[in-house]
């Protein structure tokens, strides 16, 4: 097996697989919890907003399909917000969503960001444990339950 990243746009027909495997989670875990289907969240930007030269939509690829990607977009002239972390279902507990973080931190880093931000909902404790294993600091009270956090707000400064 061989592992590839490629950095592309949201259209490309591999990212939209993963979008739709991504939305097919979000409303299997919250269902209407916040009032509106995963679509609303998944298509909430343009596509222009995770892509070059602001962004990016990355593939983690093996054998060339898709099995874990996520993005970054731009907040500010420093600050990149990542989102859409997604691995395939089969491919889980492989250290894949680790290796897509640090290869979008790599990249921000190169476009000259210096500050991540990213958060996560309450019924996603593996991309808590995540974010917290890969030091981002919590904008949270950790010691809350989940579901009185609601949305977990992480942030990170990328060294030079």
């Amino acid at each position: 097996m061989t592992h590839t990243f490629l950095h592309t746009t949201p259209d490309d027909e591999r990212s939209q697989s993963v979008l739709r495997d991504l939305e097919r989670e979000y409303d299997g875990r919250y269902g209407s919890r916040f009032g509106e289907p995963a679509s609303a969240e998944i298509h909430r930007y343009p596509p222009e907003r995770f892509s070059a030269p602001d962004g990016t939509f990355l593939l983690l690829l093996e054998d060339g399909l898709a099995v874990s990607a996520g993005a970054f977009m731009r907040i500010d002239e420093t600050t990149a917000e990542i989102k859409r972390v997604w691995t395939d279902a089969a491919h889980r507990g492989k250290g894949l969503a680790r290796l897509v973080l640090a290869e979008l931190e790599a990249e921000a880093a190169r476009r000259g960001y210096r500050t991540i931000v990213l958060s996560t909902g309450p019924r996603q404790p593996e991309a808590v444990r995540l974010y917290l294993a890969t030091s981002y600091t919590p904008l949270f009270d950790p010691s809350l339950d989940a579901d009185e956090i609601v949305f977990h707000h992480f942030r990170k400064e990328l060294v030079a």
